[in-house]
């Protein structure tokens, strides 16, 4: 049994790296086809390189690779290892790739001056490449860390972190290229979170947890005050042992469902949880 179990362990991991690698590679492709001679400053480090580049005159690949190492590093430190090793990959091989594909626009010429058109394309590539790594569970690493690191420290909501950093990035892209910048970077935003949700957990917008636990105030309170989504509690009685418990009931955005489901499991490796899907939530967030 644990030569199988080893057997399907290895196989996944070949299967997770397949699809990151993958992911990578198109999603360098969308940056240097797309975004990059569009000049749209779309949040995160790819954003972040157009303006350096336009500023400074440093290739993108590079750019990056010096961005993406410096985050990794110093979320070692911070973080550790172990929090941090999901973005090793995606942090050594993502700016490779845009180094590679960088002459692509000289193969494949689109000569599209729908600039609305290129958003929704690169909005719907992004978010399929986003989403697979995050399905992967790794991370593409640079701004991701960073809010990582400031929500330790500081506990602000990463989605609050996630939208602050973007928009300073989008703002700065504003200056270079115009306030129009700010209408697509908007566009894209919006199409990556939408297919993200898709590409993770469906359709549905909200997922409910159902969690039992033995360290209830523990997960309680990263939900209330870390996460800021309320929690209804209701006694049960289980079936196998007759015994009772209390269930803690908890709805949270789709997009935000592996950070709960990770740190639940980081708070109680034992604890019991179930997920639905939720399609309309009233009187709420």
């Amino acid at each position: 049994m644990d030569k199988l179990e080893t057997i399907i362990k290895y196989k996944n991991l070949i299967k997770r790296y397949a699809y990151l690698i993958i992911a990578l590679f198109i999603s360098s492709i969308c940056y240097n086809l797309l975004l990059y001679p569009a000049k749209i400053v779309a949040g995160g480090a790819n954003g972040l390189a157009i303006v350096v580049e336009s500023i400074f005159h440093i290739p993108p690949s590079r750019f990056l690779l010096v961005f993406l190492v410096t985050t990794l590093i110093i979320s070692i430190f911070v973080l550790g290892i172990e929090k941090s090793s999901g973005s090793i990959i995606a942090t050594l091989i993502y700016p490779l790739f845009v180094d590679l594909t960088s002459g692509i626009t000289t193969i494949i010429d689109l000569e599209s001056n729908d600039i609305v058109l290129i958003c929704l394309f690169a909005g719907l590539i992004s978010g399929w490449t986003t989403g697979i790594i995050y399905k992967m569970g790794f991370s593409s690493g640079g701004t991701a860390l960073i809010n990582q690191m400031i929500y330790e420290k500081f506990k602000i909501p990463l989605s609050t972190l996630n939208f602050v950093t973007n928009m300073i990035v989008v703002l700065l892209g504003s200056l270079l290229y115009g306030a129009e910048n700010i209408i697509y970077a908007i566009i894209v935003l919006y199409v990556i979170s939408v297919v993200i949700d898709h590409v993770l957990l469906g359709i549905s917008k909200y997922k409910v947890f159902y969690i039992i636990t033995s360290k209830e105030e523990e997960v309680q309170e990263f939900l209330l005050k870390e996460m800021g989504h309320g929690i209804t509690k209701f006694d049960v009685v289980s079936g196998y042992l007759n015994k009772n418990d209390q269930v803690l009931m908890a709805v949270v955005p789709t997009r935000e469902y592996f950070k709960v489901k990770e740190v639940i499991k980081e708070i109680d490796n034992h604890s019991f949880f179930v997920v639905t899907d939720s399609y309309q939530m009233l009187n709420g967030a």
